[in-house]
């Protein structure tokens, strides 16, 4: 009997790990099949760098350009802030009211709530007006990722962060941070984990907040540098991109467990990562070569130590910002322009 169940076992593990290959092969066919370019010639598009884009809960485009801010309703593209400001744009957030925060370079943050634009900068209490990432906590709390410092707003005042050396101290002096001074430790991502602990990768190091202290996150007593994007995926994992490559940790174990938490999946630079509807990352990564390519790494492989991935062909494409995984499966990426890859094609809106 014991001889039959182990057969039974070993051929039901048999045909899952089968079927698993099958699945990824055929994702594989599908994220490369007939990819070419496909120019489309879009008025008011935008041409320039485009550093982050998001979709808002009516289905519209967002994108954060050095243009100012794109909105597009599936028709036709609007640069929203262009009666507004003239400066450059790094980040967009939909919050959870629905209203839209643009963060600039060099004019502070932007609150728009579909009618009406509010304007905070270092007069209203920010320690900078370069404003590099913008996240929303369970709260409802915003917090603005900014040249040399952090800002939490909570709807009416701001509690500033300043990173100094090697760690992160709050400031109630009003202390502000030059403009246009490029420090190391400029703020590049910023999420909540699910455990309520808070994520800041920096130009420098890479901190973890408790509420209290800040702490800096580092893999076998080597400090996480230069992260430019983390996110939290569906199962809880945790995904860190940069200098270092791209990362995956495990929060259900210590972060000083030692070593076997942190995984690194791929040693090219990473510029940014995103999770698709189906929980598969999306990262924009430059090659060793030096080439900047998408890859698509499979959600069902990520207990392997090297997950399944795709390199998306787009050889068009110089370099590569922001992701998004739009509700109807296409994918754009943000680059001197903007892209939609359908699977199967690539759509070039800039104008020509």
């Amino acid at each position: 009997m014991k001889k039959h169940l182990r057969l039974f076992s070993w051929l039901m593990l048999l045909v899952f790990n089968t079927s698993c290959k099958d699945q990824v092969k055929n994702d594989q066919e599908k994220n490369q099949s007939n990819f070419q370019s496909n120019n489309s010639n879009t008025s008011n598009a935008p041409n320039s760098i485009v550093r982050n884009i998001v979709q808002d809960g009516k289905g519209n485009i967002w994108m954060a350009t050095w243009e100012g801010v794109f909105r597009y309703d599936g028709k036709s593209f609007t640069n929203v802030t262009k009666q507004v400001s003239s400066a450059r744009f790094f980040s967009v957030l939909e919050d959870s009211k629905g209203n839209m925060w643009f963060g600039s370079i060099g004019s502070g943050v932007y609150y728009f709530d579909g009618k009406d634009f509010q304007n905070f900068t270092t007069k209203e209490g920010l320690p900078n007006n370069e404003i590099t990432s913008i996240y929303e906590d369970k709260a409802g709390n915003i917090w603005l990722g900014t040249n040399g410092g952090i800002s939490l707003y909570n709807g009416k005042s701001f509690q500033n962060f300043i990173l100094a050396e090697d760690n992160i101290v709050e400031d109630n002096t009003g202390k502000t941070v030059p403009d246009f001074t490029r420090p190391s430790n400029e703020v590049n991502s910023i999420i909540e984990d699910k455990t309520g602990k808070y994520w800041f990768a920096t130009r420098g190091n890479t901190y973890l907040y408790n509420g209290k202290t800040f702490t800096i996150v580092s893999h076998k007593e080597k400090p996480f540098t230069n992260v430019r994007s983390i996110i939290q995926d569906k199962k809880g994992n945790i995904w860190l991109g940069g200098n270092d490559g791209l990362w995956r940790y495990d929060p259900s174990t210590s972060l000083r467990a030692g070593a076997g938490e942190f995984t690194n999946i791929s040693k090219n630079f990473i510029g940014y990562i995103h999770e698709d509807e189906k929980g598969n990352i999306w990262t924009s990564s430059q090659t060793i070569e030096g080439s900047w390519v998408p890859t698509l790494y499979y959600s069902n492989t990520f207990l392997n130590k090297k997950p399944s991935a795709t390199l998306i062909n787009t050889k068009e494409i110089k370099i590569l910002f922001g992701i998004l995984a739009a509700k109807d499966g296409s994918i754009w990426f943000g680059s001197e322009g903007v892209y939609r890859y359908n699977r199967k094609t690539i759509t070039d809106f800039r104008s020509k």
